[in-house]
């Protein structure tokens, strides 16, 4: 695996814990193939993720997602989860780790997102936060549904460990995804609410990624330039594997 420093940001890597000690964003030892990601998280604006963004009144939970990039078998991957069913918010829906920020998290102003990032996540899939550098942070954004605000934490998954369900009641499974079948148009749909709501999504596997995390990744992938053309007319409904 070739590592490059791409040189846009100064520091060490992530901190290796949730408690404790500062947070470090770096982008020093990236992969090259990271690089696009990189420049992409320095220059994107909120409108550009989001037509959903947090109130001016300051109302919203404050809540974290991570976007975890590894290199598997088959290449660059992307680390998803699928939240268990009985869940109040979101239920059975694939997504990225993450979750509200407790008060141990600090400042939501400061690093209290990242640290929140790296908790949920290891809490909700087993991954050791010492092998995970955080290297950029999204502008927050807005989920009316739910009421959250949401700062999404990208981090390169330095060294791996193993992941799977950690309770049941939070998690239902725990898989990564590689970005070339992200990026394949045969797995590339328009997903439909039943209140009509359309919006990008990804068939993986038997399951539909679609909504906040699909919206996510998709924009991650157009401003990286790793978007490939496909077709926006094919509609899936959200109850297609019913």
């Amino acid at each position: 695996m070739t590592h490059a420093s791409s040189g846009t940001h100064s520091g060490t890597h992530a901190a290796g814990g949730t408690h404790g000690g500062d947070v470090a964003v770096s982008s020093e030892g990236l992969p090259e193939w990271l690089d696009p990601v990189v420049k992409a998280v320095e220059t994107i604006e909120p409108r550009q993720l989001s037509r959903f963004l947090p109130p001016e009144s300051g109302a919203g939970r404050q809540s974290a997602v991570l976007i975890l990039f590894g290199e598997g078998e088959q290449g660059p991957e992307l680390l998803l989860m699928e939240r268990a069913s009985s869940l109040r918010s979101h239920a059975g829906q694939p997504s990225f780790p993450g979750g509200a920020l407790d008060p141990e998290d600090g400042d939501p102003a400061g690093d209290g997102p990242l640290r929140a990032a790296l908790r949920e996540a290891e809490e909700e899939t087993g991954l050791d936060p010492a092998g995970v550098q955080i290297f950029g942070v999204l502008p927050k954004l807005y989920i009316p549904v739910s009421g959250f605000v949401v700062t999404p934490v990208l981090a390169w998954w330095r060294e791996p460990t193993p992941v799977g369900v950690v309770d049941p009641a939070e998690t239902a499974r725990v898989f990564t995804v590689p970005v070339a079948h992200l990026t394949d148009a045969e797995h590339r749909v328009t997903s439909v609410h039943p209140r009509g709501h359309q919006g990008p999504a990804f068939l993986v596997g038997e399951a539909l990624v679609w909504g906040f995390t699909a919206g996510l990744i998709d924009r991650i992938l157009h401003y990286a330039g790793w978007e490939r053309p496909w077709d926006r007319t094919k509609q899936v409904p959200l109850d297609w594997h019913a």
